[in-house]
């Protein structure tokens, strides 16, 4: 075996889906210390090209707007990245909604628009990238490593962990995530494109605004006594794409404090996006 660094990700090609913000800044921020050269897409223009600006200070990060919803946004944003570049190394599906509301009068339009981006869009996302990806896999394999796709699912897809508000499509989307990703993985490991599953428990985002903005309330119903720090929602991504991981393939990593473990409830605060 090599000397090198198992962690080493010098030279890939990223792309990090709703890496403006949040957990997918935290992933892109690691990515671009690493020497990868990440692109972040997401759809409000202003945000994403505020972070590309910032992370381009330590290393690259390039901006393209996507829409992953619909197919018409996702081949939009797949043809231009092909103007960008001929291979893909590592795909981290991390663009998500949520939408809560009460049971009884849970709406259409919220369902629609939260499976149709955490579940749907990753799927085909993924789909159409994946001729970029074997020629990832081509290349990583001259390293003794491997393409990698990681999907970002939710400590909610795992376990019954809140308690309001009522988020149906969003946990049940995440749990499907989880599953196709087991799927995907039998599918494309013999491409050498390895997919794995991560699936975060509280950290500060826009998403979940009670870890940002009361981090020591919602502590205190977390085993761990705290929320999640960035370096600890990166770790498993770099993890998962470098040759330290080689040998996950289908694996779903919980990375919520121990949330999971116990089935305790977790209270936060969605927006509506």
């Amino acid at each position: 075996m090599s000397s090198e660094d198992i962690f080493c990700l010098k030279g890939k090609i990223a792309i990090v889906t709703g890496g403006s913000r949040g957990i997918g800044k935290m992933i892109a921020t690691e990515y671009v210390k690493r020497g990868v050269k990440v692109y972040i897409c997401a759809r409000k223009v202003d945000v994403l090209q505020k972070t590309a600006a910032e992370l381009s200070a330590i290393g690259t990060c390039i901006a393209i707007q996507g829409e992953f919803s619909t197919m018409d946004g996702i081949n939009q944003f797949v043809n231009e990245f092909k103007t960008y570049e001929q291979r893909l190394d590592i795909l981290v599906n991390n663009a998500g909604a949520v939408w809560g509301m009460p049971y009884d009068t849970y709406s259409e339009k919220g369902w629609d628009k939260v499976v149709d981006l955490n579940l749907k869009g990753v799927f085909f996302l993924t789909q159409k990238l994946t001729p970029l990806l074997r020629l990832g896999g081509v290349e990583q394999k001259k390293q003794n490593t491997h393409a990698s796709v990681i999907n970002i699912a939710s400590i909610d897809g795992v376990e019954i962990t809140h308690i309001l508000p009522e988020t149906y499509p969003y946990s049940a989307s995440k749990a499907a995530v989880i599953h196709m990703s087991k799927v995907l993985a039998k599918r494309l490991v013999r491409d050498n494109i390895h997919v794995n599953c991560i699936s975060p428990g509280a950290f500060p985002s826009s998403m979940n605004r009670a870890a940002r903005d009361s981090p020591e309330a919602m502590g205190s119903s977390i085993p761990c006594g705290r929320v999640g720090y960035d370096e600890e929602m990166a770790g498993p991504a770099v993890l998962f794409a470098s040759r330290a991981g080689g040998y996950c393939v289908g694996s779903n990593l919980v990375v919520g404090g121990g949330l999971a473990m116990t089935g305790a409830p977790m209270r936060y605060i969605n927006a509506k996006l």
